[in-house]
């Protein structure tokens, strides 16, 4: 049987970007005129690092940061931030909650020879799975929203004592409310509700997380440079990244944060992403709406 699709009911302008992401027309058009003058320069001269300086700002207000908490910014995307977390980030165990892709590749990084194994526990698909404090985990990691099955998961703070909570925010960050206070890193890469491109990770962290990276890279534990998280806040702090990040992405990405900003910030893209996730019918009874990666530009 052929399905024809009416018409009036398709979308004027089908593209969309990496996450898959809506681009939106005016992102593309500031590129095109303020952006130009970026392409081609380098990542350690003033323009650059000013956007990397006004993305840092722009998101720690969109978070509400608390004090002591910095955005970090490194290069790749999320995969690369979960081998980056098995080298600088879990001390010996962690914890991973997982219910879709990206929570079990984040728990297969950190079964690195040099961690002790993690305690993984998973749900079937449509459901989510439940921390369980444990005396030997000093990392509890789950999915704010979960890309592949669309699940939601409340974002809160696992109270065991000298461990971080770790929030993957790929599919959620910019379309999600959550108070930062309750996490310890909260991570994305931004070409989903950011409707930005790929190649890039970012983090907003807490002081004892940044305080666990500062002294795991102090220790024997070998880090490759490119996956340094110690590196990534070094580099961060002077507003800039390891190695040339892809000028393009930071640019759509500020320029989607504003936006953002400009319309009311979280609570504004929370209310708008829940309505299109209801007209999409795609709210599961007991679940936060989930966040379609194409939905807030829509």
């Amino acid at each position: 049987m052929t399905i024809t699709i009416p018409r009036q009911l398709l979308p004027s302008d089908g593209r969309f970007g990496s996450g898959p992401a809506k681009i939106r027309a005016a992102q593309l058009d500031a590129l095109h005129t303020d952006g130009v003058s970026l392409i081609g320069t380098s990542h350690r001269q003033a323009p650059v690092k000013a956007l990397v300086a006004n993305i840092k700002a722009q998101l720690s207000t969109l978070f509400a940061a608390p004090d002591g908490y910095e955005v970090i910014l490194g290069n790749g995307g999320s995969t690369a931030f979960w081998d980056a977390a098995a080298f600088g980030l879990i001390e010996q165990r962690s914890q991973h909650l997982t219910f879709g892709e990206f929570g079990n590749k984040f728990a297969a990084a950190a079964h690195a020879p040099w961690l002790s194994t993690p305690d993984v526990r998973a749900a079937l698909p449509g459901t989510r799975s439940d921390s369980e404090i444990m005396p030997d985990i000093d990392l509890y990691a789950w999915p704010h929203n979960e890309t592949s099955t669309g699940v939601a998961a409340p974002v809160h703070r696992v109270n065991a004592q000298g461990a971080l909570t770790v929030i993957d925010a790929t599919s959620a960050a910019g379309g999600m409310t959550f108070d930062a206070t309750d996490t310890d890193v909260y991570y994305f890469a931004p070409q989903k509700n950011l409707g930005s491109d790929g190649g890039l990770w970012v983090a907003l962290v807490s002081p004892a997380a940044i305080e666990r990276i500062e002294r795991i890279a102090t220790s024997d534990r070998y880090i490759p440079e490119s996956l340094s998280l110690k590196s990534a806040l070094d580099n961060s702090r002077l507003d800039q990244t390891l190695n040339t990040p892809a000028l393009v992405t930071l640019h759509l990405l500020n320029s989607q944060l504003a936006w953002i900003l400009e319309q009311g910030g979280l609570p504004w893209a929370c209310a708008r992403v829940t309505e299109s996730a209801l007209h999409n019918r795609g709210c599961r009874r007991g679940l936060n709406p989930p966040v379609s990666r194409r939905l807030l530009a829509m």
